[in-house]
């Protein structure tokens, strides 16, 4: 019998693991680290929700649902854009995705974007945006974010990488990996750009609650002449610590929502059934959970930022939005992925390496404050201690 050898799509030989979840799957075989790695509250889901997803699968919500999602949860999208982001969507055109927010963005370039187009990207970005740019077969194009414009995407640095080729700009804001957050004059540059040379708008807003020093969230779709080529994605992961769930969502005109509904026909099907009665309830309960948690986090900020920069080598900027610290460690003279590396086998601390986001990235570190104060301390008391054995 002849071994077959596996010779892999191009698809998949364009795209490479995580650099994330290889340093969190290390350190979940070792004991005594701790992980500020994955981006994901320390929080659990809040108990009326939890209580409405068991109420729900006695009431029997074991079913196929419809593809774009029940009509109720889809009304109250609407209703919750509307209200909270300025964005006038009917029902309609709302799409409930499965897989998260990541869904959602698959669901829109897949229906957007045709092989050998250009995405435009940030430089560093979430690793999640690249590697769905080339699955689908476009080229990614990175547009540098640097520290001393506080990680902000500038629209005429956007401007200079349109080339024929365009076809999306991806916006996330507040920012994964460095807590970037755009102003409002950005987000309408941005929006100027789009218009003038006829590109789509995939905006991430994911982490539009975790906002920091009276700064505000901007929905790109709500600026002029942007709501029929913008795809708004969110989900319910950071919002309402409801990461595995796995329910996002997306909004935009009804020609494209169409499509990706058509789409998700195909691949995912529909949403879960529970995670959407959930959904619904998070949607239409008490909304305080929210401010209580982002006022953690920012206690923690307020923390963790001055403490890493009591350490040598270390040079962090204050993140004005989600729940990453992005220090510049360029002084201590290691490649992010080896610095890493070594807090994890000497410090006992997990941290993901700026060059997983991007080459933009490389000479940071990313670190998440989804860990209580206790936590933090000792692992800035850890890192602190393994750097000391580098100087």
């Amino acid at each position: 019998m002849v071994e077959r050898e596996h010779v892999f799509s191009q698809r998949i030989q364009r795209i490479r693991s995580s650099g994330i979840r290889k340093l969190f799957d290390l350190a979940q075989t070792m004991g005594d680290v701790i992980s500020l790695g994955i981006g994901e509250p320390d929080f659990d889901t809040p108990r009326h929700i939890r209580e409405a997803a068991k109420k729900a699968l006695d009431a029997g919500y074991t079913r196929y649902t419809p593809n774009a999602g029940f009509p109720d949860l889809r009304e109250a999208l609407s209703a919750k854009v509307a209200k909270v982001n300025g964005l006038d969507y009917t029902p309609q055109e709302v799409l409930v995705s499965g897989g998260g927010c990541t869904g959602a963005l698959l669901l829109a370039m897949l229906a957007l974007v045709d092989p050998g187009d250009e995405v435009i990207l940030s430089d560093p970005c979430f690793v999640v945006y690249e590697a769905v740019a080339r699955v689908v077969g476009a080229t990614p194009v990175f547009v540098a974010v640097r520290e001393e414009e506080n990680f902000r995407l500038i629209p005429g640095d956007i401007a200079k990488s349109v080339t024929p080729k365009t076809k999306m700009i991806i916006l996330n804001s507040p920012a994964n990996p460095t807590g970037g957050v755009q102003r409002r004059e950005d987000v309408a540059g941005i929006a100027e750009v789009a218009r003038t040379y006829d590109l789509y708008v995939v905006s991430d807003e994911v982490y539009e609650t975790m906002l920091y020093e009276g700064m505000r969230h901007q929905s790109i779709a709500a600026f002029e002449g942007m709501r029929d080529r913008t795809v708004t994605v969110n989900s319910f992961s950071k919002t309402y610590a409801m990461t595995g769930w796995r329910i996002g969502y997306a909004v935009g005109a009804r020609e494209i929502i169409d499509e990706m509904v058509k789409l998700q026909q195909y691949t995912m099907v529909h949403a879960p059934a529970i995670s959407q009665r959930a959904a619904l309830a998070a949607l239409n309960g008490p909304q305080d959970f929210i401010e209580r948690m982002v006022a953690v986090f920012d206690e923690r900020r307020r923390f963790l930022v001055p403490r890493l920069n009591e350490i040598e080598g270390f040079r962090c900027p204050t993140p004005k939005g989600a729940f990453y610290a992005f220090p510049n460690v360029e002084g201590l003279g290691k490649l992010s992925k080896d610095l890493a590396q070594f807090l994890l086998q000497n410090g006992g601390v997990a941290v993901v390496p700026g060059s997983a986001f991007g080459a933009g990235g490389e000479g940071y570190l990313r670190l998440s404050y989804a860990q209580p104060l206790s936590q933090l301390e000792e692992a800035c008391n850890r890192i602190e201690k393994a750097v000391e054995t580098l100087l």
